[in-house]
């Protein structure tokens, strides 16, 4: 995500951020290294994405530190539901183009095993689908879909999740755009 970040900052500027996962990826590191757990943190410092026009969605594992990013975790989720969800997402965005992350260990790994960190009490793939069906409309200039690994996936479960939701990104992405 976060080369693509910086390459849509150069034409966009500041994106909003809309990152479902099991993770925050925030994690503070002063010394430079940017992997899968810190590159929302970098984006944030350097300005790639404003965090206050951005939302983590699904989060299960505890980051005290939000960074400034609006946090709906798994229990939020769990207990509020879609619907409400995507109106959150929704009352954020109306200013900045949007950047999309799907890890897809926001689903539960029931529903994908195939992921190198995965943290139980996640989310339905039919959860995952009407979440981005509710993104429609927005201003999605960049998305991804990341962190399937074919090694650990039992028949192919994850990377039908994973390929199901990215159609459903580039359908969201298309909305936009009615007459083409």
């Amino acid at each position: 995500s976060f080369p693509v970040l910086q390459a849509l900052h150069d034409v966009h500027g500041p994106v909003a951020l809309v990152h479902f996962d099991a993770h925050s990826d925030t994690w503070a590191d002063s010394e430079g290294r940017i992997d899968h757990g810190t590159m929302f943190w970098h984006a944030a410092k350097q300005g790639l994405v404003d965090p206050a026009a951005s939302i983590q969605v699904g989060m299960r594992t505890l980051n005290p530190e939000d960074h400034g990013y609006r946090v709906l975790d798994a229990r939020w989720l769990h207990a509020h539901g879609v619907d409400a969800c995507i109106a959150a997402i929704r009352e954020l965005h109306d200013a900045l183009p949007i950047y999309v992350t799907f890890d897809i260990d926001f689903l539960d790994p029931a529903f994908a095993p195939g992921t190198g960190t995965p943290v139980v009490g996640g989310f339905t793939t039919h959860d995952a689908l009407q979440l981005v069906r509710g993104l429609a409309g927005l201003e999605i200039v960049g998305m991804d879909v990341v962190e399937v690994s074919p090694p650990f996936d039992h028949a192919d479960i994850t990377a039908l999740a994973g390929a199901s939701v990215a159609q459903e990104l580039l359908a969201a992405h298309a909305s936009r755009f009615p007459d083409r």
